[in-house]
């Protein structure tokens, strides 16, 4: 094993034709009727801009049914294995853009660095995590893949896996029954036994560390990539329940700075156009969190002219928004002027249903973070507000007196749930996430004890070194002289561990 890292609104209707177009979509569990109760489940199934097909016409549960891939399996279960074609050309598309895991898959083929692994994944499952679940195979690894998110999977990306041979459970518009499900049919096979976890959000590390203790204790290392999935594995070490080594992908500079700055920074535009059409320039947007995920969505609406506020807890980030020009304030002080409420915190309940019923007729909000859980959706499951769906994602709620708050995706992730994220800053967070497997699978026993580790610098040079050619960039050397002058190695790494960038 070279540990260099060589290798490796209700809808108004036009004319009839519109109005029998929108009708095609069903009736029963695949679409809520436009005014309905809020006991009604708040996880049917909707197709969004992110899945590019829509089996909506077949109402049956995919539990129901019994599918075989071409090569006779049936240990997956997707919404419709005949999709795989389809989906076999959306990820070759995303491979165009993820060059970086394409060469890792070229580097370290030969060498199967994976060979042993048994690799159970809970990720969205879009065209580029299946460009990096098809290189995890590549380097020898077995995979079992689930859905972090109900709304987030393509459809026709889950079926080509599954006609590849991995051993996926996933459809877009799961129930909360349904994700449980199949987080446990992942996890719960008989004759195979994961030794690897690669979580997002920690959903499926908590289900094997409750439902499975005897196969948690056995995993040789945990690999997570959230703000929420990290916070409840420290919360997990400090108790000292923690038995595995885990790596903290999410606060690599690589995730940080890409995935979380520059990916949000388009994709909330993306999310909220497709969504709701709005104009930004002159809103008033107010953004909750100024992490990095908040940066880039504040970059992003300032740019477009929009009159953006910051509410923050910590006193370094809320420096920093003032001084990148915003107003650093509380919710509930702003709340009445919004046009837009968007949060990013990776906290729980920082919209309340107080905040909710203070804000102005119209206000857009919206979930940034990975948790469901900032935006306090159940408080408006009562029997005196009316909810209508207006299109895939977007929900009208009514007050008794005609207000209407614009509710996007539930509450839920927007920009996964309601858009698609840039192929190649995914690349640059699943390389990391690639690179972390693998040092983790192949660590000499010792390294790496029964704690949360941070990605060794090296490995995140590594990785972002693997994308610059993406630019033609060429990087200055130092010369011998220079490097002995600042104490560094020619080769990285450049800064150290206390470096912020």
């Amino acid at each position: 094993m070279n540990h260099g890292y060589d290798f490796p609104r209700q809808i108004q209707f036009a004319n009839q034709e519109e109005k029998q177009e929108f009708s095609k979509f069903p009736t029963k569990t695949g679409r809520r009727s436009l005014s309905r109760s809020i006991s009604q489940s708040s996880t049917d199934s909707y197709s969004s801009a992110a899945s590019y097909t829509d089996s909506s016409d077949d109402e049956t549960s995919p539990r129901e049914k019994t599918q075989v891939n071409s090569k006779g399996s049936s240990d997956f279960c997707v919404k419709n294995i005949k999709q795989a074609e389809f989906g076999r050309r959306e990820i070759e598309i995303a491979e165009q853009d993820m060059s970086a895991l394409i060469s890792l898959r070229k580097r370290a083929q030969g060498e199967k660095p994976l060979a042993g692994a048994k690799v159970v994944g809970c990720t969205h499952i879009t065209a580029q995590t299946a460009v990096l679940i098809e290189t995890l195979v590549a380097l020898g690894a077995q995979c079992r893949w689930t859905a972090c998110n109900i709304y987030s999977t393509q459809n026709e990306v889950a079926a080509a896996l599954a006609e590849s041979g991995v051993s996926v459970f996933a459809w877009k518009g799961e129930s909360e029954d349904d994700f449980w499900w199949c987080i446990d049919r992942c996890v719960n096979m008989e004759g195979w036994q994961a030794n690897m976890i690669l979580d997002d959000g920690g959903d499926l590390t908590h289900w094997v560390y409750k439902k499975y203790p005897s196969v948690f204790k056995k995993v040789r290392g945990i690999v997570e990539e959230s703000v929420t999935g990290v916070h409840r594995l420290y919360q997990l070490s400090k108790a000292g329940k923690l038995c595995v080594p885990a790596m903290n992908v999410n606060d690599s500079v690589t995730k940080q700075k890409f995935d979380n700055l520059y990916c949000c920074r388009e994709s909330i535009l993306d999310g909220l156009k497709r969504t709701t059409d709005v104009m930004f320039g002159g809103k008033q947007v107010v953004v909750c969190g100024y992490g990095e995920v908040g940066k880039g969505c504040c970059s992003a609406l300032k740019a477009l002219g929009a009159i953006v506020c910051v509410t923050e807890i910590d006193p370094i980030c809320a420096l920093q928004a003032c001084m990148d020009g915003f107003r650093v304030v509380k919710l509930n002080e702003v709340v009445r002027q919004m046009d837009m409420v968007i949060t990013c915190t990776g906290n729980k309940n920082v919209v309340t249903r107080e905040h909710l019923d203070r804000m102005k007729n119209g206000c857009i909000v919206c979930n940034m973070g990975h948790s469901n859980t900032e935006i306090d959706v159940a408080s408006l499951r009562t029997p005196e507000l009316t909810w209508e769906r207006v299109r895939s994602q977007v929900d009208h709620v009514i007050w008794p007196d005609g207000k209407r708050v614009i509710l996007l995706a539930e509450g839920r992730l927007l920009n996964l749930s309601c858009s698609t994220v840039p192929s190649f800053v995914l690349s640059i967070t699943a390389t990391t996430q690639a690179l972390a497997l693998i040092e983790l699978y192949n660590a000499p026993e010792g390294r790496y004890k029964q704690d949360v580790y941070l990605l060794p610098k090296k490995m995140d040079e590594y990785v972002a070194s693997l994308h610059l050619p993406n630019f033609d960039a060429h990087l200055t050397e130092l010369s011998d002289e220079q490097a002995k002058y600042m104490g560094l190695n020619k080769n990285g790494p450049f800064k150290p561990n206390y470096y912020r960038y």
